[in-house]
């Protein structure tokens, strides 16, 4: 295997101090938040993309913890179809790294003329999002060059985390202290399962990430990833519809990634899947799980153990060390993914 380096990966090496400085910047902005939430009922979520992953996490978050309903918006009723909705009692959860997707930026103008009151969750304190939004969470990232988001994503997560605090969820901010020093963790680990993963999907042409519930959202993420720098089809799904059929596509030469906290509600389901997949004679790699979908897995690559409801920021570091590996090992540069630009615009 080469031994050269990328941006992408010195980007997900910065993580934990990106986080340290999103949440120190971030938390004190609680009571905005819960200014504006006391002003709405339900949250809508306006992203694409990488961002529209870290949307899923919120979506989850808020509904589990915070009890409100919320949703994934679809830009296209505003952009396309110029909908008027009712959006009174709506807070408008605008996401975007750059800040500068004009897609996003006019839903989020479109959701206020609604009605909404909104937040912008950037990278970018200067751009048109956070200039707009009643309240921006501008998130500590620093500037990424890779093309691929990690250190960006991370940093949504936990803006999205604060978000929930804001809003009223019954959960501990301490929690977020342990996330960086877990990702260091992670970081300094030994890599000899994930070295073997990266030698056992060198051949494959497709692969399932799956998870569920809070690791959904790092499902679909560890997907897109795969799917842009290593050119992989790769199909993110929650456990739930993977068994409505999509199930069929695994066998012995679609492996399957399996993700979940180290506990939670959705785990026995993640170890259940794992044991049905290799039983179909697929190659099973599990990320995080505990000990649990490590017994159930081919290989596993260890997560330090975090409460369910911030273990996606640590979940998704294995992924992405798995796609920068990956991506090196077939003699693609992950810097720079073809067709793909930093900034995506979409009409």
């Amino acid at each position: 295997m080469t031994t050269t380096t990328s941006v992408m990966r010195s980007e997900i090496a910065e993580q934990p101090d990106a986080l340290r400085r999103t949440f120190a910047e971030l938390l004190p902005l609680r009571s905005e938040i819960a200014a504006l939430g006391r002003a709405t009922k339900h949250v809508l979520f306006i992203a694409r993309g990488s961002s529209d992953n870290a949307a899923v996490y919120g979506s989850y978050l808020l509904q589990a913890h915070a009890g409100r309903l919320a949703t994934l918006g679809s830009p296209s009723i505003a952009t396309a179809y110029g909908s008027k909705i009712d959006l009174s009692d709506v807070l408008a959860v605008a996401i975007s790294q750059s800040g500068k997707t004009e897609e996003i930026v006019e839903t989020m103008r479109w959701a206020a003329d609604c009605g909404a009151r909104t937040v912008g969750v950037t990278n970018g304190a200067d751009s048109p999002l956070a200039a707009e939004a009643d309240v921006a969470l501008v998130t500590r990232a620093g500037n990424e060059v890779a093309v691929p988001a990690t250190k960006t994503y991370n940093t949504q997560l936990a803006a999205l985390a604060v978000l929930a605090l804001g809003l009223g969820a019954d959960l501990d901010p301490a929690d977020l202290d342990r996330v960086p020093d877990a990702i260091e963790e992670t970081l300094a680990a030994p890599t000899d399962s994930l070295e073997e993963i990266v030698e056992r999907m060198v051949a494959v042409q497709g692969a399932v990430i799956s998870g569920r519930g809070m690791a959904f959202s790092t499902a679909l993420e560890a997907a897109l990833k795969l799917k842009e720098a290593c050119y992989l089809h790769a199909m993110g799904l929650s456990y739930a519809d993977l068994l409505h059929g999509p199930i069929a596509v695994v066998d012995p030469r679609t492996p399957a990634l399996l993700v979940a906290a180290p506990a939670g509600p959705t785990l026995a389901g993640t170890v259940a899947l794992a044991e049905r997949a290799r039983s179909a004679g697929a190659p099973v790699f599990g990320f995080g799980g505990g000990s649990a979908l490590a017994a159930a897995s081919d290989l596993s690559v260890p997560v330090p153990d975090v409460p369910e409801w911030v273990s996606p920021m640590n979940l998704i570091v294995p992924a992405q060390l798995l796609t920068e590996r990956l991506a090196r090992r077939l003699g693609y540069n992950p810097d720079v993914p073809r067709g793909l630009n930093k900034v995506t615009q979409t009409a």
